[in-house]
């Protein structure tokens, strides 16, 4: 009896050596509670991108001060627009940009808020035929939309000629032919995205910063709305946006803010949706026809982030208004899980 229980100890012993012991997550301070105020102004002229594990503004831009946005990976060769401007385009059946002088009976389109590249407006301007790069060379329209004080920007015409040894070449000019630009813009690694103006005379701007750098955007963007009839139509909206690298999101009406925990978020369910967290954090009270409105935030709402650095984050919105009663200052607060 005593032989079997000492076998039996000795065989316990060499299997526990030979399984491996739980991983263990390196302690880290979660921090305390921080308590942000964004700067977007009462037109919301600016975009801003902010880094929830630094705590801080990471850049800030006008957010005119750019049209096209290049898609910057190394397989990528998508072209967006600038939805902060309700930026819209169309490709027409014209090859030669003199052919098009009107947007007249051209359906325009804009990039969905979702962050979906293959729900583009700009679309497949390139098709590949085996192992060769058809460029289709139609010519686009593009409505660069309004500024922050609802000035119109003016219409383009484009050619998106070639994407070579990572440069996209292209050439377009005023819808009265006047303007035409030979143009080439090369990607830049580590961004999602390279970044073209039409009116600056350098052309290329860079104004997202590297893609490891940020978790969300605040800015305008276009969306899909309906009216009380269920009619779609395209409206320019206020909100946050998320860094489409490697960054998710979960959304949580059901627990109270300070009784989020790591547990609780890890049995989430997250999406990249870029527009997830979106604008109705805040929702409009007053009368919307006659502009007498007033913005309330929705503090209830959770949002929790699993941004590209690992961390998970919760954050939830609790303000939309400055000091001085001006609105376009949205104020979250969040923390580390």
């Amino acid at each position: 009896m005593k032989t079997n229980l000492l076998l039996l100890f000795f065989s316990l012993a060499i299997l526990s050596s030979c399984f491996k012991e739980d991983e263990k997550i390196p302690p880290y301070d979660r921090g305390d509670r921080i308590t942000v105020k964004i700067e977007m102004t009462q037109n919301y002229q600016y975009q801003v991108y902010y880094s929830l594990n630094e705590n801080k503004v990471i850049e800030s831009n006008d957010k005119k001060v750019f049209d096209l946005a290049f898609e910057s990976t190394l397989d990528g060769t998508h072209i967006l627009l600038n939805t902060a401007n309700f930026m819209l385009a169309a490709v027409t059946n014209e090859t030669q940009l003199e052919n098009v002088s009107s947007p007249d009976g051209i359906e325009l389109h804009f990039d969905v808020s979702s962050g979906n590249l293959d729900s583009t407006a700009v679309g497949n301007w390139f098709s590949i035929n085996v192992s060769d790069t058809i460029y289709t060379s139609y010519v686009y329209v593009i409505d660069r939309g309004y500024d922050e004080l609802g000035n119109i920007l003016g219409f383009r015409k484009i050619i998106f000629d070639s994407l070579k040894n990572d440069t996209y070449y292209f050439r377009y000019s005023n819808m009265d032919n006047t303007g035409y630009t030979e143009a080439s813009i090369h990607k830049v690694s580590g961004s999602n995205f390279v970044y073209y103006s039409f009116v600056d005379p350098l052309g290329v701007v860079q104004t997202e910063p590297p893609k490891g750098d940020y978790d969300v955007l605040f800015t305008q963007y276009t969306t899909l709305l309906y009216t009380n009839i269920g009619e779609p139509y395209p409206y320019l909206v206020t909100g946050v946006l998320l860094n489409r690298f490697q960054t998710y999101v979960s959304f949580d009406s059901i627990h109270h803010f300070d009784s989020i925990s790591m547990d609780i978020a890890q049995n989430m369910t997250f999406t990249n949706q870029m527009d997830r967290i979106g604008y109705d954090w805040k929702k409009v009270v007053g009368d919307v026809e006659t502009g007498q409105v007033s913005y309330v935030v929705r503090p209830e709402w959770n949002y929790i982030i699993r941004a590209n650095d690992g961390f998970y984050y919760k954050m939830r919105f609790v303000g939309f208004y400055n000091e001085l009663g001006e609105k376009g200052y949205p104020t979250f607060e969040y923390q580390r899980l």
